[in-house]
């Protein structure tokens, strides 16, 4: 296609004198870095966990009981499976109704020997954490980002609340490299907001490929070492040596990653109206700040897979918690022991919760894109690991939004109870396929998620 005098390229905005000019990235410069590539707009996915479940009154753990009327303030928007309609808890997504879809019945079978506060760790990963996998496993976000990553400058963003990854049955992150790897969320928004667009502060772009080449070399030292000590190890040594080795060679493959991406141009984007000094007890504003910084990373297409954990289910432990964060204002609670004895407020918390994530979905269904907007190549999974009060860790809450030009179909609260009970693993795999990450199995999958992705 012959690129048309009006369509413009993002480097133009870039030469001259180097300072960064605060432009919006316009979407002649999506056509154009998308149509020099020879390739489609780009496919996203973002993974968002909220702790300590859902307010779901009346029901057997979020499973309607027969006789008992629908509550206004359950999470689940309403009673029977089929076309949505919203009640007050589930009212902020009432205008995007064309693009999102509640599921019911679904969980991950690897986290039922586990209490509901480790029920977190297995979210993204789906592994069977309380047997075989007690070091967890990959996740969703990274099969991807092993697949696509090398598209975009990073291959994931990977984001919490509290920052680190946490421990075993108290993590912190949700996104996982593999056997025994967590990767560390980040929780700063001015750091988050460095790493993605101020990558070379402090340092021109020739010492960074020097720093990158004296890396790659200590790197390939490390190999031949380990490689040669390997030989002469036990079974188990060789096996922790082989975990090891792998996170040698992801930390090659990373600065061999930087060290071709100084070559390409830090998209320059418009922070006005982002407040990269919230604090983290200002609940509202750093949760959209999260939220923004995604929205931004996606824009700019600087990685197009992302995780967020709107705080761990041990958040008490969490050094700054003087107060918790995702409450109503002004509720002085622990986050943990309003989840379990306040039944009056736990539906507004989660209409609250509600809104905040309204936002971020708004904000991509308002960005254009091509021939529709972001959201329409976006799939978005929000949900937790169980419900209030008794921490049970079976019938997730989960709200699937976008993805709607990827193939996916929204508007209904789908049930997979009894006889049509699945895997929540089986969306996972339907996830992947959407984002071009072909995957035939994922966990405990059994095949793909075909009342929602034809």
């Amino acid at each position: 296609m012959k690129q048309k005098s009006w369509h413009l390229d993002r480097r133009e905005f870039l030469r001259g004198s180097g300072m960064a000019l605060a432009l919006p990235f316009l979407e002649s410069m999506s056509w154009a870095k998308a149509a020099a590539a020879g390739k489609e707009l780009p496919k996203r996915m973002l993974i968002s966990y909220f702790a300590y479940g859902a307010y779901m009154p009346d029901t057997n753990e979020g499973i309607p009981i027969d006789g008992k009327p629908h509550h206004e303030w359950n999470w689940f928007p309403c009673k029977d499976a089929g076309p949505l309609t919203f009640n007050k808890s589930a009212a902020p997504f009432a205008p995007l109704k064309d693009y999102v879809s509640y599921l019911r019945g679904l969980d991950h079978a690897g986290g039922f020997g586990m209490g509901g506060h480790s029920s977190g760790d297995v979210f993204a990963t789906g592994a069977l954490m309380a047997s075989t996998e007690q070091s967890n496993n990959i996740s969703i976000d990274q099969v991807a980002a092993r697949i696509n990553g090398n598209k975009t400058r990073y291959p994931s963003l990977v984001l919490g609340t509290e920052g680190g990854t946490g421990a075993y049955g108290s993590a912190k992150t949700l996104s996982h490299y593999g056997p025994g790897r967590p990767i560390p969320s980040m929780q700063k928004p001015q750091e988050i907001f460095n790493r993605l667009f101020q990558p070379y502060a402090g340092s021109s772009v020739e010492q960074i490929r020097t720093r990158l080449k004296r890396d790659a070399s200590v790197l390939d030292v490390m190999l031949d070492h380990s490689k040669s000590l390997n030989n002469r190890l036990g079974k188990a040594d060789q096996q922790k040596m082989g975990e090891y080795l792998d996170t040698v060679r992801a930390l090659e493959q990373r600065v061999e990653r930087s060290s071709q991406w100084t070559h390409e141009p830090v998209p320059n984007v418009d922070t006005k109206g982002l407040n990269l000094e919230v604090a983290y007890t200002e609940a509202q504003e750093y949760t959209r700040c999260m939220y923004d910084l995604i929205y931004l990373a996606f824009q700019t297409d600087s990685t197009r897979y992302a995780t967020l954990m709107l705080e761990s289910e041990s958040s008490n432990s969490h050094p700054t918690m003087q107060y918790p964060t995702y409450v109503l204002p002004n509720c002085k609670h622990s986050s943990h022991d309003f989840s379990h004895g306040r039944p009056i407020e736990n539906g507004p918390w989660d209409n609250w919760r509600a809104q905040q994530h309204a936002y971020f979905l708004q904000r991509l269904r308002d960005t254009k894109e091509g021939d529709g907007n972001m959201l329409d190549r976006t799939v978005v999974l929000w949900g937790s690991a169980h419900s209030h009060a008794g921490h049970g860790t079976k019938n997730y809450p989960l709200h699937l939004a976008g993805g709607n030009a990827l193939g996916f179909k929204h508007g209904n609260l789908h049930a997979f109870e009894g006889a049509k009970k699945k895997p929540l693993a089986n969306l996972f795999v339907s996830m992947l396929n959407a984002v071009d990450a072909p995957t035939d199995k994922f966990a405990d999958s059994t095949g793909e998620m075909t009342e929602l992705r034809s």
